[in-house]
């Protein structure tokens, strides 16, 4: 069984710079990376991580999603003088080239595939790879938006051509859309691509008509491309959580990933110059979270954005604590997501909808359990934020549908309460439920029923609050007709 968690980072990856003015490309600094290690260092991370060594990527492995012109193009440019470098820059959008980019950039591909290689063989449970450039706008032709080669469009390529991976899930928080990653896929039903990003109504970087939520895919590969367009800035922790528990979650389930592929972008913190949101770096530690219970924790988080050193290296670290364990900090102040966030939620459901059963009246009870347990569980308890999570169990031994349920249902609930959760097993009697504490100052009693209608099996939730104790009740009840 995996065990441990990988870090992969080499200094080399930030011994590149802009050499000339480009108040477009100058936020893309070497420190993204240095900064990030120093913090893991700093808190004690880095020490209790297994550290890979980096590769160079073959060219073999680069062409997997390139073109032998764009390759033999960049290949050209370690003899280049600056204005050689500046004029090849120019030809690609919001890109630029330096003598030692074409070594990082194949480092940086080498650093993914070391870290997948390490997973998939189950060498490591889990792991981030620090890199630089980052490669999610990269497309087969093209650098794009400080990206030479994609490095995690090519890590689901070499994942399904070395280990016969038949579904791979790439989840991209970045703030800026992925549009290198959904070209690769777009027609490809055995990855999905999930990807946030702003939007604006096309008004923000990449101003491209198929960022938006109306883009879902090619032919096979309809329904297995995912875009959630923010349209407004300033979206808090609430919205980043209600975008997994409403959208990406239920579909990551329904999929089933083999692998989970993560373009993380930090741009997505407050303080950003180019997100300008408001989700603190404490939310990464979450979100990490809520993906590692998918793929039987096979996951690899892969570099992209984050332009504020400080809320980049503070949501790294973050990150990187969750995938080697620790608890993930309470978040206080959640509440429903604003307006514009689930205007947007709710247009990627309508969008998806007629391809995927858990946009639908589901007819089987696994299903539906998962379904209540994303969209309706997780996001009360997150906002009523409890300081002990306690579980029981009660099971007559036979074995059932929702006997696989369990674990994951505990492992999504690690997010609550710092980490403090106690589960208790109780035979004979077939049913679940939580009981979440948190101290309060008056006593009194809220009693709140929610009944799910599922073909034949009935849901009932019970909500109690009573003497400091709320009472979560989850009643599996046969339907008759």
């Amino acid at each position: 069984m995996a065990s441990g968690s990988a870090l992969i980072f080499d200094e080399e990856m930030s011994r590149y710079k802009l050499l000339w003015k480009d108040p477009v490309c100058e936020i893309e600094v070497p420190e993204r990376v240095t900064v990030s290690y120093e913090a893991l260092k700093t808190h004690g991370v880095t020490q209790r991580c297994k550290q890979l060594p980096v590769r160079q990527a073959t060219e073999q492995e680069i062409l997997l999603a390139h073109s032998e012109e764009y390759l033999e193009a960049v290949k050209q440019t370690p003899k280049m003088s600056v204005e050689e470098l500046m004029a090849f820059s120019k030809q690609y959008s919001d890109v630029y080239f330096h003598q030692n980019i074409y070594h990082c950039a194949k480092l940086a591909v080498g650093a993914t595939l070391q870290l997948v290689d390490s997973v998939v063989k189950r060498e490591v449970r889990n792991g981030m790879a620090l890199v630089r450039p980052p490669g999610h706008h990269s497309q087969r032709s093209a650098a794009n938006g400080f990206c030479v080669f994609n490095n995690v469009a090519i890590a689901a390529l070499h994942a399904k051509k070395n280990y016969n991976l038949n579904r791979v899930l790439i989840v991209d928080w970045d703030i800026h859309h992925g549009q290198g990653v959904q070209y690769c896929f777009e027609e490809d039903p055995s990855v999905l691509y999930f990807s946030w990003h702003r939007y604006e109504n096309q008004t923000f970087w990449p101003n491209l008509p198929e960022s938006d939520y109306t883009s879902v895919g090619k032919g096979k590969g309809c329904g297995f491309n995912i875009n959630l367009p923010w349209n407004k800035v300033g979206l808090t922790n609430s919205d980043y959580l209600a975008a997994f528990f409403h959208v990406l979650l239920p579909i990551a389930y329904e999929f089933d990933p083999e692998l989970v592929l993560v373009s993380a972008g930090f741009d997505s913190a407050i303080g950003d110059p180019e997100g300008e949101m408001c989700a603190i770096p404490e939310i990464f530690a979450h979100l990490t979270q809520l993906l590692m219970p998918l793929a039987a924790g096979k996951m690899c988080v892969v570099l992209e954005g984050g332009y504020n050193l400080t809320s980049l290296a503070q949501s790294v670290c973050q990150t990187v604590q969750s995938l080697i364990g620790d608890p993930a900090p309470r978040l206080s102040g959640l509440t429903a997501a604003c307006e514009s966030a689930l205007e947007s939620i709710q247009n990627v459901r309508n969008a998806q909808s007629s391809y995927w059963s858990c946009f639908k009246h589901l007819g089987y009870f696994t299903a539906g359990f998962m379904q209540a347990v994303l969209s309706l569980i997780l996001p009360l308890a997150y906002e009523f934020n409890p300081c002990l999570v306690l579980g029981v169990v009660r099971d007559s031994g036979a074995k059932t549908h929702l006997t696989p349920v369990w674990g994951h249902l505990t492992s999504l609930l690690q997010g609550l309460a710092g980490g403090q959760t106690l589960t208790l097993l109780q035979v004979r009697v077939f049913t679940y439920f939580c009981i979440i504490l948190k101290p309060i100052q008056n006593i009194h009693l809220h009693f709140f029923l929610i009944s799910f209608y599922f073909k034949c099996f009935f849901f009932s939730l019970y909500v109690v609050h009573f003497k400091c104790i709320y009472f979560i009740f989850l009643n599996k009840c046969i339907y008759l007709f």
